[in-house]
């Protein structure tokens, strides 16, 4: 019977201590951020403005970015491993 593959250890994005699948000793927090969805509110001076300059302007801006730069300006989807003791520190107080 051929050996079976070993899966790469996992450890927790924190403190590096090595996680162990089955066991219940860590936590999979997966995180979105949407870039603000709501439409925009235009005043009279934004409807005088050039439209047409201003989509340059805005391509323009654009055309220096990577397809993943631009992305992230919009939307972010994100998977970290925490141990229990990162997790519950984390929870706590996510921003730091």
């Amino acid at each position: 019977m051929p050996a079976q593959p070993t899966e790469s250890p996992l450890f927790c994005d924190r403190c590096t201590v090595e996680l162990h699948p089955g066991r219940g000793d860590f936590f999979v927090v997966k995180i979105e951020a949407i870039a603000d969805p709501t439409p925009p509110e235009f005043t009279e001076e934004d409807l005088r403005r050039d439209h047409r300059r201003e989509i340059e302007r805005l391509l323009a801006q654009v055309e220096e970015l990577s397809e993943r730069e631009a992305m992230n300006q919009v939307f972010r989807r994100l998977t970290i491993f925490l141990c229990d003791r990162c997790y519950q520190e984390w929870i706590e107080n996510p921003a730091g």
